[in-house]
């Protein structure tokens, strides 16, 4: 289809209603857009202002790599959407004239002891049995790679193709680029239901907390952590998503850049490097709810790791200290796609890999929205919104 160049009109129905304007729903709002179908973006805050700018942004399927089934399924979407990374952040800077902040370095996962170093010695042959690349390095090594590492080092992987970027960047090119494409964003939108038809068989739209209504042809729910408090979905249509809170600071050397100069990952968290010598450390996992204020003891727990493996961190100066809900799954993969109703599309539940899996999610939903889903069945089978059942069924098994 060709884009017209027509600003849809709010009050009038779109193809697609997108509910959620973080990083999945901004690079679907794109993609659908760009196949010619008009397109409202409905925020409750501001767009990008919740767990997508409190990312850290690693773009690494090897290091993430997990056991079991669901582990599996993850990893063959993470590294299809890592390929992508390169050209979809080439496409995105094209388009808006804006740097994503690209990091392409590799990662390095470290061990502070021996314990660690045996449990890192068991990830590298698990990665190895996967074939994916990964090399072990002498602790010597490592810090030559990365002088800012402290000689107490045991061990180190070096993953080469794990990279990063920066959340904040990409969000503020995504808004650009559907502005660009005349999307319809709308700010300070608190959805509060999904509207069927008569037969309750099809989504028809939206239902907002003011009492206005969006009527659309198919919506995207795309409202991560939030995406169980949108009401309206018959049980047996729904798909289990949790907030999984995580803490992480900002920092900034006042001298500059140069302390690390690749994500450098460790037991229980990462510190990742941006521009201007700003970097990010985290991040807890916490089973809290809604739970978003910050603690003590998670930022100290954090901190005292990544202190003891770059030892120059205690130099630097706090920008911000932020908690993000991750949306996580019952599998803590993702669910992308068509749901058990008709004209509804899932794109929520990526966990810890929202901003890897971000250009994926957008052919994925993209395709689901043109029925042009050839050569995506597999992915669109390893991340199917409906493979968690009912929930008598998910409760039986």
């Amino acid at each position: 289809m060709a884009i017209t160049n027509r600003m849809p009109d709010p009050t009038k129905p779109v193809d697609v209603a997108i509910v959620g304007g973080g990083i999945a729903g901004l690079v679907c709002a794109w993609r659908a857009r760009r196949e010619g179908l008009s397109v409202a973006v409905l925020e409750r805050e501001t767009l990008g202002s919740a767990t997508s700018s409190v990312a850290a942004g690693m773009l690494a399927p090897v290091t993430e790599a997990e056991f079991g089934e669901a582990g599996g399924r993850l990893l063959q979407l993470s590294l299809r959407s890592a390929q992508t990374w390169p050209q979809f952040a080439a496409e995105l800077e094209e388009l808006t004239g804006l740097d994503v902040g690209l990091l392409e370095t590799g990662t390095l996962i470290v061990a502070r002891d021996d314990d660690e170093a045996r449990e890192l010695e068991r990830q590298l042959a698990f990665r190895r049995s996967l074939g994916l690349r990964a090399e072990r390095l002498r602790a010597s090594v490592a810090r030559e790679l990365e002088p800012g590492l402290a000689p107490t080092v045991r061990l180190a992987v070096d993953a080469p193709e794990d990279h990063a970027v920066d959340p904040r960047l990409v969000l503020a090119a995504l808004r650009r680029a559907c502005e660009s494409r005349r999307v319809v964003l709308r700010e300070g939108i608190a959805v509060e239901s999904l509207t069927l038809d008569s037969a309750g068989q099809r989504v028809t739209g939206l239902a907002l907390a003011a009492g206005e209504r969006v009527a659309a042809g198919t919506v995207v729910l795309a409202a991560g952590a939030w995406t169980g408090r949108i009401a309206g979905l018959p049980e047996g249509a729904q798909v289990p998503v949790r907030p999984v809170k995580g803490q992480i600071l900002r920092v900034r050397d006042p001298h500059g850049s140069g302390l690390v100069g690749r994500p450098v990952r460790f037991g229980g968290g990462y510190v990742v490097p941006r521009a201007g010598g700003v970097y990010a450390i985290g991040g807890t996992v916490e089973e809290k709810g809604f739970d978003t204020a910050p603690t003590v003891g998670g930022v100290y727990e954090v901190l005292r790791a990544a202190g003891e493996l770059v030892p120059g961190i205690d130099e630097l100066e706090i920008e911000q200290l932020l908690v993000g809900l991750r949306p996580g799954t019952p599998d803590n993969a993702p669910a992308i796609g068509p749901g058990a109703l008709e004209g509804l599309v899932w794109a929520t539940g990526h966990y810890r890999n929202g901003i890897l899996l971000a250009p994926l999610t957008g052919e994925l939903v993209a395709a689901t929205l043109t029925g042009e889903t050839r050569g995506l069945g597999e992915l669109l089978a390893a991340c199917a919104p409906e493979r968690f059942g009912t929930a008598q069924e998910r409760d039986a098994a």
